[in-house]
């Protein structure tokens, strides 16, 4: 979903990330604030308290979504969902899940969250709005703190819109699934809702253009395309899950990989294996015992100079949890795991021994094998 992002902060052990695309959504709600909604409101102000005011704004965008999206966060860790963090990008902010909840009341209290949150900071930012007006605050101040509780509510209205995956979009799927008992018949229909309130938008957008309001028709057609485009992929993360559900990783692993011994240098290592098999991450095995695993991560931290003489023993790792999971542990989570850690291959291990790989690769054949035969 996302492109470039980079981390602004830690909150509560919620990783809070950035995506680049959001510093365009941010220029362009400074920008409009400043030349066009506090100058129709507030009239005869300079143009830098107009430019300050559109600042403010925009850092209260800032501030509300991470708000909205940190109460989503905080429900599905109470239910314990594994939750990668927070990511801004440019049409908003998404708390990011890799495992769909587990039955329908954990999906509509972490839904329902984030919309009731923005609601009672909308109320929050009116009342410090008020009481700006009584005792007397700075014009732009109150402002500032009404454009945030108009924001705010305008925030939950539009994610309690029932189509997936907005949050309304999930209270809906949370009650088709409560009603159907199943969850892939669901996200199916509040997926297809979903599509269809993207593609009134981009009609709404196109619409928008022919009759002059250009910027504004553009926006519309984008947030469309994105909730069609999101809605679907939701669905066929889903449909991804489902035919994985239950699996070990010990029935999808390659129970031959590809290993090396640790006496190995780092330049052999690179010519004969690496550039070879195209592989991130190896095994070390010595007397066909597991020592530890080797990546191009580390490989890269050393001097290409020392590359002839220094070996693969000499700068292993012993196998963390991102790198080793039990020939039990479920494929689901498996996928799970390379998706929050950024592996492409997992070594499979009981008892120290080494039984298998399992990776990407293998996990998509996997699926589009089975999604073949059973249909989806």
């Amino acid at each position: 979903m996302f492109g470039k992002s980079f981390t602004l902060f830690k909150l509560f052990g919620f990783k809070v990330r950035m995506d680049i695309s959001w510093l365009i959504i941010a220029v362009l709600i400074t920008w409009t604030l400043a030349t066009g909604i506090f100058p129709r409101y507030y009239k005869n102000l300079s143009p830098m308290i107009y430019w300050w005011m559109g600042a403010a704004g925009a850092l209260g965008l800032f501030f509300s979504i991470v708000f909205h999206e940190f109460f989503h966060s905080l429900v599905a860790r109470h239910y314990g969902l594994p939750m990668e963090g927070i990511t801004l990008f440019i049409f908003g902010g998404v708390a990011e899940m890799s495992e769909e909840p587990e039955n329908a009341k954990t999906e509509f209290l972490m839904a329902i969250a984030g919309p009731l949150s923005s609601v009672a900071l909308g109320i929050i930012f009116y009342g410090i709005a008020m009481a700006g007006v009584v005792m007397g605050w700075p014009k732009p101040v109150q402002g500032i703190f009404g454009y945030l509780s108009y924001l705010n509510l305008l925030l939950a209205a539009f994610n309690l819109l029932p189509a997936f995956p907005l949050d309304g979009g999930r209270v809906l799927r949370s009650a088709l699934w409560k009603w159907k008992g199943s969850l892939r018949r669901a996200t199916r229909t509040a997926a297809n809702i979903g599509s269809l309130f993207g593609t009134l938008l981009i009609i709404l957008g196109v619409a928008n253009v022919l009759f002059g309001n250009f910027i504004g028709g553009i926006w519309w057609f984008l947030i469309g395309m994105f909730l069609r485009f999101a809605a679907r992929s939701s669905y066929r993360q889903v449909l991804i899950q489902k035919a994985m559900e239950g699996t070990p990783v010990s029935n999808i692993m390659s129970k031959n990989p590809v290993t090396v011994p640790p006496s190995l240098t780092i330049g052999e290592l690179v010519e004969n294996y690496i550039y070879k098999y195209h592989f991130k991450m190896f095994p070390i095995l010595e007397n066909d015992k597991l020592v530890g695993c080797i990546t191009t991560r580390q490989v890269k931290e050393v001097p290409r100079e020392e590359w002839g003489f220094r070996r693969v023993g000499d700068i292993a790792s012993h196998c963390s949890p991102e790198n080793a999971i039990s020939p039990e542990y479920d494929a689901v989570k498996a996928l799970g795991l390379m998706s929050r850690t950024g592996n492409s291959r997992i070594m499979v291990v009981k008892n120290g021994q080494l039984m298998g790989i399992i990776s990407s690769k293998d996990l998509l054949s996997y699926i589009s094998l089975k999604m073949d035969l059973e249909g989806g």
